[in-house]
């Protein structure tokens, strides 16, 4: 089969293109021809071993496809099965092998590139207004990078939750993209904290950052008393040592770190999860921007574009 392989940490060179041998599925796993694999910045901390995994490994936290071959005891799950997956490495690659327990079912008319477009980030627009933060009818929240592929997606969940979302972009392009999208508001990230408190008075109750270190400090101070600061990510970089005393300086502010596994460690909340996002997708409440697909040989040139910032909406590499 066919794999991007990383050898090495380091920058996007480090994506290589090999020939493995074919895996098998051993008790309890689901051998599947990939169709479209997700790229999404973790695979790029993963590549940059900011969140270290032992070497070598195929990156690809996401992916969907057809089922090939099912391992002993696996129920449930059958040959020419449409499934896709979150949070288990190794999409970037022609066949890939999944615990059965992470497999999810690709609804009959939604196809399987549109699968692993919206599955990961899709499950972690969920958790953030449905679990981090409950988003109720009424709330502000702010959300950066809201044309990025969690952005443009938390931005309509939290609008179907009932929510003023007030969002921030870095171009005309992007602006729209977010608008589209439901942003009741779009700003600049050039003094955004002084827009926000304009826009809303005392502050917004949540913020959902997965830029990190260039917006940290402007989130806080965009938050009302009691507010959830969710940094879910750390595109500009990790974000230096924080003060404590800050959250109480701000108004007794929460400040959690989420990422996707805890929240859907087990099967009865993926699913749940799951059936929320693909649901809105097949009925239309949910749009997915898809901005690229590349041959798993682009590897390289589709991080570049997700690290500079150059991509809206989804990256999907094609085996």
């Amino acid at each position: 089969m066919r794999a991007v392989v990383v050898s090495a940490t380091g920058g996007p060179e480090v994506l290589t293109l090999t020939e493995l041998p074919d895996p098998e599925p051993g008790p309890g796993e689901v051998l599947v021809d990939v169709a479209a694999a997700g790229v999404n910045f973790i695979d790029v901390y993963h590549r940059m071993g900011r969140y270290p995994v032992p070497l070598p490994f195929v990156p690809g936290n996401e992916g969907a496809g057809t089922v090939a071959a099912v391992g002993e005891g696996v129920e449930g799950v059958a040959a020419g099965d449409t499934v896709a997956w979150a949070d288990v490495m190794g999409g970037y690659a022609s066949r890939a092998v999944v615990p059965a327990s992470r497999l999810l079912a690709v609804p009959e008319g939604m196809t399987a590139d549109l699968a692993a477009a919206v599955t990961l980030q899709g499950l972690t627009a969920h958790y953030l207004t449905h679990s981090v933060h409950e988003v109720k009818p009424g709330d502000e929240v702010l959300v950066h990078a809201a044309a990025g592929g969690v952005g443009l997606l938390l931005t309509q969940i939290a609008k179907l939750r009932g929510a003023r979302v007030i969002g921030t972009v870095s171009t005309d392009e992007k602006e729209e993209l977010a608008r589209r999208a439901g942003a009741d508001e779009v700003l600049r990230y050039d003094g955004f904290a002084e827009a926000v408190r304009a826009l809303t008075g005392s502050g917004v109750c949540a913020v959902y950052d997965g830029v990190g270190a260039a917006t940290f400090d402007g989130s806080l101070a965009s938050l009302r008393p009691r507010g959830m600061m969710a940094l879910y990510g750390q595109a500009s970089g990790p974000v230096p040592p924080v003060d404590p005393q800050a959250l109480a300086r701000g108004g007794s502010l929460f400040l959690t770190r989420p990422t996707l596994g805890p929240y859907i460690a087990t099967r009865e909340e993926l699913t749940w999860r799951a059936a929320d996002v693909f649901g809105w997708v097949a009925s239309g409440r949910l749009k997915v921007h898809v901005s690229a697909r590349h041959p798993l040989a682009d590897a390289a040139r589709a991080h570049e574009d997700l690290q500079a910032r150059r991509t809206t909406g989804k990256l999907l590499l094609l085996p």
